[in-house]
């Protein structure tokens, strides 16, 4: 199968730069990610690659009834990006939002001897799909909790069992070795558009490794920052309290494999 991606080289692209892959939400596109999760300024000034996959048929996150890896695919192309690119393999980075945050978890499970944090909006993890948390991780979760598609307490989503947004930061705690009492920021709506954010931080004093929590209250199934995609009818708020594209990459830029 033949698959493709999009990338953006900021200026001054050297050799040995970090890598954010950023995956795309179900009927979406490579085009509209960079719309929404706009990290190219970010890139600019941090000098990072952005690399946005394609995924025509769905990101095959939960069980593999299309006979489609995923997994691999995201695998392959990490190894081409050092091959080609000469990029820093130590220093790659995942995020996505919705079916695209379903499918970095995944990678969180899976993928952690390549990957060196993850960053998750709009979405958790699927329970009982063959796969869960095995090893350690620096992870973010953003979740907004008028969330009309990916419900915030978690329960069943389109026939599939889902963590709910608390859950799943408890259990990366636990695995992560966290303490389990967070530092709560609470973020007021400066923006004036009916949303707040607060944030948990939960830390291994011991390798500086953090699980961090943004609830979103009054957020929808948005990318916080970004573009409003759709009315809020649909998909409800975006909310302008909170750049997640500058929380993440300064969550990332903290880590690095075998650190």
């Amino acid at each position: 199968m033949k698959r493709d991606f999009t990338m953006y080289l900021p200026d001054n692209a050297t050799e040995n730069m970090p890598v954010v892959i950023s995956l795309h939400g179900g009927f979406a596109s490579p085009k509209g990610q960079f719309r929404l999760a706009n990290f190219r300024p970010v890139a600019d000034r941090e000098r990072f690659i952005v690399v946005c996959p394609a995924s025509k048929h769905g990101w095959q996150d939960g069980k593999n009834v299309k006979r489609i890896d995923d997994v691999k695919f995201i695998d392959e192309l990490i190894t081409y990006l050092v091959y080609n690119y000469h990029v820093n393999a130590n220093r790659i980075y995942v995020t996505g939002i919705s079916k695209g945050g379903f499918m970095a978890a995944r990678l969180a499970c899976q993928l952690g001897n390549k990957i060196a944090a993850v960053a998750i909006v709009a979405a958790t993890l699927n329970t009982n799909e063959g796969y869960a948390p095995q090893y350690p991780m620096p992870i973010m979760f953003i979740h907004g909790t008028k969330d009309p598609i990916v419900p915030y307490k978690g329960g069943n989503l389109f026939g599939r069992s889902i963590y709910s947004h608390p859950d799943i930061i408890k259990k990366w705690v636990l695995l992560d070795n966290c303490n389990p009492k967070p530092v709560i920021t609470t973020m007021p709506d400066t923006a004036k558009d009916g949303t707040s954010i607060v944030k948990e931080e939960y830390t291994n004093a011991v390798t500086g490794m953090q699980v961090i929590g943004y609830t979103v209250n009054n957020g929808g199934h948005t990318w916080p920052g970004g573009w409003q995609y759709l009315p809020g009818f649909i998909i409800g708020k975006t909310s302008k309290n909170l750049n997640a594209c500058e929380a993440i990459w300064a969550f990332f830029k903290l880590y690095q494999l075998g650190n």
